[in-house]
């Protein structure tokens, strides 16, 4: 009976000895993995940090784009009020336009006899000072047309004018 006991403790002793190998094993398996994670949470946490970095550059450069913008449309509406306001002076000079063009043209209408007769008497009064600017300067060996006369055109009037 002894010596059950005995082989009952070197199994006891052989069952701990492979516990134990097999234990050291995982545990060398599981040091090396959290070796490289160790090493992977490193280098992310570099790449984080780049990355930090560059996200509160262009975080920056947003906020900078952002107030150039605001700014330039603040701009371009103080064109496009310009522009506007053009516009609806180039709208009331046309409408004056228009108006005053459209009381000429009833204006002429009204008084087309008159600007006839006025048009035939102004050509009247010039062909007499050509005529007479005429008799004023005598060519060299003619006679002075001193006693010539011709006669002018006369206005044309209307029937009921006179």
């Amino acid at each position: 009976m002894e010596i059950i006991l005995y082989l009952s403790a070197a199994v006891a002793a052989i069952a701990f000895l492979i516990l134990v190998l097999n234990l050291s094993r995982t545990l060398k398996s599981v040091d090396n993995t959290l070796d490289t994670l160790s090493r992977t949470v490193d280098r992310l946490e570099g790449q984080l940090k780049n990355v930090t970095a560059e996200t509160a550059e262009l975080l920056h450069k947003t906020n900078a784009l952002a107030e150039d913008v605001q700014h330039k449309t603040e701009q371009l509406n103080t064109v496009v009020y310009a522009v506007k306001d053009v516009g609806s002076s180039v709208h009331n000079l046309n409408h004056s336009l228009k108006k005053v063009t459209t009381t000429v043209a009833s204006q002429v209408e009204k008084n087309q006899y008159k600007i006839s007769q006025a048009v035939q008497w102004g050509n009247v009064i010039k062909q007499l000072v050509d005529k007479f600017k005429q008799d004023e300067k005598p060519t060299a060996g003619s006679p002075s047309p001193a006693g010539r006369t011709e006669a002018l055109p006369a206005p044309a009037y209307k029937n009921n004018d006179i």
